[in-house]
This record gives structure tokens, C-alpha cells and sequence, in this order.
């Protein structure tokens, strides 16, 4: 079968984790919703309850949330083969306190709840998927907050930098500083005292 690159992208990531048939990889494509969002647009807003898991296919989307005095703390950049979504208010129901925004048009495949549920009766081993996602995402949101609290500024940016080469040139100065959890006049300095290394 021919597959839409699209296609191709989402049935390489999940073949990291699980093999499908044939069959198998045409029902799970034919349970995803495709879904486009322009750059400065959200693909969802606090106080949204979450309607999909998405995985991005193309582009670059922020994902944050906004303090008391209105400031962004990005919690992630997803750009393509990045699985971006509220994990917790796709499965309870409840209004989410994330925004995620798009920072270059971007294209994207999204699962519904009623089809995420139809996915693990039709083809169970997606169970198993889902739980190695998961984990990892855990493992990620628990060394991103450990970095938080014993690595300096600069550090946090240099592992950004080695961890994520490919998102670094592709996000504002002001995200990337949203995202550090410093102001971008300082983020500017970091970028420099490092480049100058």
C-alpha cells in the first residue's frame, strides 16, 4: 500500500515500540483525524477539555501554561515525531491548564477519545504502545524538573541545546527563555557567553 508521508512518519514512531500487520497499520490510520493549525494559532487553550492525542507530522507548536502575572512557563516544544497533547485531561475529562500554540504552520494527526478506546479493543498490543509513551514521558517531566532545581540557567540551556539541536534554531529567544525559566534579556547573555565557548 502507498502511505501518505504523513503516514509514513507516525507508522515509523510506532514501529520503535510494536509491530503491526498490514491490516492492522490500515485500521489505526483510518482512527486518526488529520488536523492543520497556523503558526500563532492554538490548537488548544486552558479551560479546553483535551478532544485528541496529536502527533505532529510537520511544523512546531509550544506547549505552556501562564502564571499569575501572565507569563508563559513552556513545559515543551513538539516539533515532527513528537506525540503533544494533556494526557491527564483527555482521560478524566477535565478542563485543562495547558495552551499549545503553533509556532510555524504545522500538520498533525490526532486520535479521539472514542477512538483511542476502539484502538486498544481492536488491536490490543496499542496498550502496550501507549504504556512505553507514557513512560517515557514520565521518566522526561521527572528529569526536566530535577534539572530545574540543580542545574544553573546556563546549564539547562546547553543540555537543551545538545538534546534537542534540531528545535533550537527553530524557536524565539523569548520561548527559549520561557521555556529555561528566565527573562530573555538574560537568555540573550547565556546564548552569548556560550556561542563565545
Amino acid at each position: 500500500m502507498n502511505y501518505q508521508e504523513s503516514h509514513i512518519v507516525i507508522l515509523t514512531n510506532i514501529a520503535r515500540f510494536i509491530d503491526l500487520t498490514e491490516l492492522e497499520k490500515q485500521k489505526y490510520l483510518s482512527l486518526l483525524t488529520e488536523i492543520k493549525v497556523k503558526k500563532k494559532s492554538f490548537l488548544m487553550q486552558a479551560g479546553d477539555i483535551t478532544q485528541y492525542e496529536y502527533f505532529i507530522t510537520k511544523g512546531c507548536l509550544k506547549v505552556y501554561t501562564l502564571d499569575e502575572d501572565g507569563a508563559p512557563h513552556i513545559s515543551m516544544f513538539a516539533i515532527e515525531d513528537f506525540w503533544t497533547g494533556d494526557m491527564a485531561s483527555f482521560i478524566t475529562k477535565e478542563p485543562t491548564r495547558y495552551y499549545i500554540k503553533a509556532t510555524e504552520d504545522s500538520e498533525l494527526l490526532g486520535i479521539s477519545r472514542a477512538n483511542y478506546e476502539l484502538l486498544f479493543q481492536e488491536i490490543p498490543k496499542f496498550e502496550r504502545f501507549y504504556r512505553m509513551l507514557y513512560q517515557r514521558s514520565l521518566i522526561s517531566y521527572i528529569r526536566r524538573s530535577n534539572h530545574g532545581i540543580s542545574l544553573t540557567a546556563e546549564e539547562r540551556y546547553i543540555e537543551f541545546k545538545k538534546k534537542y539541536p534540531n528545535i533550537v534554531n527553530r524557536i524565539t529567544q523569548k520561548d527559549l527563555a520561557g521555556y529555561i525559566g528566565i527573562t530573555p534579556e538574560f537568555m540573550s547573555k547565556i546564548i552569548t557567553k556560550v556561542n563565545r565557548k
